[in-house]
């Protein structure tokens, strides 16, 4: 895969503090686990690093840090990865931090800190490396103020890919600037509101229910794949990989950032969901978030091979 295609993520960086449980705790309730784990993470670093080491494309990060030792292993990270990090802002409040809980089976439990990803903003610079992206990404764990800004700085056609997560209301102004939705089966039933009860968990009903707000979804349904609904054509089906499962943490923002590198580059939805599909299992045979991204030769190969 060559490098190609312009990919701007705007979104959050964060340390992730992980520690393996034998299960998640309730409430009120103290479980004891292994050894605590400091690795580089956030969705939108996650996302940058996908789109660089794991889809090819040239990628730009914006995101905010705060000038501490967490700062310093962020930016390293991007930067292996081959993430432009220019144009982070660099400020005097805490980086932001995620605190991580994974049970035997490789699922995760997250709670954040956002720290320095509040104060993002899209200033001159900013904006014009926005301006000369083919698609700009974007999550919620930043301002939704700075993801309509970022949004009103694109080229006419240049889609707006957006990771609706973690979960919550949208504004209008903002359901109208999105190009492709991705969300799992827990968000995209949250977006639905009302309307879920009636789709009663089924993946192409919430799709279409999605898609009277935006042109395209994409629902990551875990270990069953993804769905790619479009507009005017019948849903697509993309199947998983089957892998051993070590950790889940970052694999769906690796999926997300690997989708937009796939459509900056020219290729269609369901072409780009099948390189996602690739890079997010081979995420999860590893531990951590950025550690875990894959090389783009590596979803090459894997996606060249099938589902199997």
């Amino acid at each position: 895969m060559n490098a190609a295609g312009r990919v701007v993520v705007v979104g959050s960086a964060n340390v992730d503090l992980v520690v393996d449980v034998p299960r998640h705790p309730g409430g009120g309730e103290t479980v004891l686990g292994g050894d605590l784990r400091r690795s580089p993470g956030g969705k939108g670093a996650n996302q940058a690093a996908g789109a660089a080491r794991a889809g090819g494309a040239d990628t730009s990060f914006l995101g905010a840090v705060g000038r501490d030792d967490s700062a310093a292993l962020l930016l390293a990270s991007l930067r292996r990865s081959g993430v432009r990090t220019d144009l982070v802002w660099r400020l005097d409040v805490p980086t932001g931090t995620a605190l991580i809980t994974v049970s035997p089976d490789g699922e995760n439990a997250i709670v954040v800190a956002p720290g320095a990803n509040s104060h993002l903003a899209v200033e001159r610079p900013q904006a014009e490396r926005i301006a000369a992206a083919d698609v700009v990404v974007a999550q919620l764990e930043v301002p939704v103020d700075v993801v309509l800004a970022a949004a009103r700085e694109r080229r006419p056609g240049v889609p707006l890919v957006l990771n609706a997560a973690p979960s919550r209301a949208l504004p209008d102004a903002l359901w109208d600037a999105v190009d492709v939705l991705v969300v799992n089966e827990h968000e995209a039933a949250d977006l639905a509101g009302d309307a879920a009860a009636a789709a009663d968990g089924d993946p192409e009903a919430l799709a279409a229910v999605l898609l009277r707000r935006v042109p395209a979804a994409v629902v990551t349904l875990g270990g069953a794949g993804s769905l790619v609904a479009r507009r005017g054509r019948p849903p697509v089906r993309v199947p998983a990989h089957r892998v051993e499962v070590v950790d889940t943490t970052g694999a769906g923002d690796v999926f997300c950032g690997v989708l937009a590198a796939a459509l900056a580059r020219g290729e269609d939805l369901v072409t780009a969901a099948r390189f996602a599909a690739a890079a997010g299992a081979l995420a999860v045979t590893r531990r951590g978030a950025q550690d875990a991204v894959p090389a783009a030769s590596e979803v090459v190969a894997l996606a060249a091979a099938g589902p199997g």
